[in-house]
């Protein structure tokens, strides 16, 4: 809330009653707020607002201080708080050539004093339906360690990573700011982030039944971070974060940032922690509730593969690479009952502003969440959405494609053919002419 304004003008709202017709309701809100603010030409601070930690030796890479954007909703007990994403690195020569490239991500020194937040984070009913009314905290990432890291900075070491401690430090101020009285904290992130989420939600939960908080409900939301640890499309050395391998940058990544695991996922896999950091592999032994949302064709997951869709058309080799990488992902998400994984070429979703856009079998994002959240019943209200049909962007929901060279907007035909689809080759095996597959495509069946 604003500064300056009484914590009575507050109010929670509950949408049960209103939940078949919201976008009357929300009209008739807005009207209503116009109507007692017929003066206020100045926004409400809706913006969510730097705090560095009170704690200093929970640091970014460089030892500048880690801290967090809050935006405090006081008639609220839901709490979001979000983990940014951001790849990592995992030696010293990785790090090195990160702080040179994206310094943001490893040092706190040049850090805005606000932050808007979007999609899930937004405090605008019409683009958040379910939780724009709540407490929202982003945490920025500047730890490069896919929230992970134990280890300080030290005279023998270069970079700090404290990924996991960083987390602990936020969720301890945010104690003294309100969340003590929570109902639920979401503990939500997008790609390293959506890792971080899987890696630290059953730790957040011990650690506020520790404070004597065992009550509030911790949930995780994992959004591009489910990443697999298969064969990639083509070997290449451990040279860069984006060309080596999954498996063996977090085998190096591990021991490079001290890492930490959760306690059961670290005795399934003793010796082998490294496993920790795929989602098929940690969900098994997680103890919270996690949604997931994960594209069937995650571009950060093919970029590890090698295979990069700039350019050149995609060829025969690449593209049933492609298919397959869908498959494999679909089978690894058979046991996860609240999901939502769309067939689209795509990464991160949560924070979009086109986030409500995206329907799979006609249920939206935010929709899903909001019955995830309400338990309701299956029928009336589906928790488990991944679409069925085998290549990108046969969802026609998906968001827009653009030709990574040009900037260009492609339909999905064109994005197709890009890809060295071929549309003859596709009809004959599916036993219909080319003419009704090409209009199936535009139609997006």
């Amino acid at each position: 809330m604003p500064s300056g304004t009484g914590a009575g003008e507050s109010f929670p709202l509950d949408f049960t009653a209103v939940e078949g017709n919201m976008d009357n309701f929300m009209t008739q809100i807005k009207n209503l707020a116009q109507s007692l603010y017929p003066c206020s030409a100045q926004k409400l601070d809706q913006d969510m607002r730097l705090h560095f930690l009170d704690n200093s030796s929970a640091t970014c890479n460089d030892g500048s201080p880690a801290g967090y954007y809050i935006k405090e909703s006081k008639g609220s007990k839901r709490w979001l708080i979000f983990l940014e994403g951001g790849w990592y690195c995992f030696n010293r020569q990785t790090c090195d050539t990160r702080y040179q490239t994206m310094r943001r991500f490893m040092s706190s020194l040049k850090w805005p004093r606000t932050r808007t937040g979007t999609g899930i984070l937004s405090p605008q009913p019409e683009e958040n339906p379910y939780w724009w009314n709540a407490n929202m905290v982003f945490i920025p990432y500047c730890s490069s360690d896919a929230w992970s890291g134990a280890s300080a900075k030290t005279d023998q070491s270069d970079y700090a990573f404290m990924g996991s401690v960083i987390i602990k430090e936020v969720v301890n101020e945010l104690l003294t700011k309100g969340l003590d009285s929570a109902k639920v904290l979401l503990l939500a992130g997008s790609s390293a982030g959506g890792t971080g989420v899987l890696l630290n939600v059953d730790r957040v939960a011990e650690h506020l039944e520790s404070r004597g908080q065992g009550e509030i409900q911790v949930r995780g939301l994992a959004d591009s971070g489910w990443f697999l640890d298969n064969k990639q499309y083509r070997s290449t050395d451990c040279h860069s974060t984006i060309s080596c391998d999954p498996t063996e940058a977090i085998r190096r990544g591990i021991r490079y940032w001290g890492s930490v695991v959760p306690e059961s996922c670290r005795q399934t896999h003793i010796g082998e922690e490294w496993n920790c950091f795929f989602g098929y592999k940690v969900y098994p032994t997680l103890k919270s509730p996690v949604f997931v949302v994960q594209w069937l064709f995650d571009e950060a997951q093919l970029t590890v593969d090698n295979i990069h869709l700039t350019g050149h058309p995609v060829h025969e080799g690449q593209w049933r690479y492609i298919q397959n990488l869908g498959n494999e992902l679909r089978n690894t998400l058979k046991d996860v009952p609240a999901l939502f994984a769309p067939a689209c070429l795509s990464h991160e979703v949560i924070t979009r502003n086109y986030w409500m856009d995206i329907q799979v079998k006609g249920t939206s994002l935010p929709r899903a969440l909001h019955c995830w959240d309400r338990a309701s019943s299956p029928r009336r209200c589906p928790l488990r959405l991944i679409d069925s049909c085998p290549w990108p962007h046969c969802n026609p929901t998906c968001p827009t494609i653009r030709d990574q060279i040009t900037g260009q907007e492609m339909s999905v035909i064109q994005f197709l053919k890009h890809m060295g689809f071929d549309v003859a080759k596709m009809a004959q095996q599916q036993g219909m002419d080319a003419g009704r597959l090409l209009g199936m495509l535009n139609n997006g069946n």
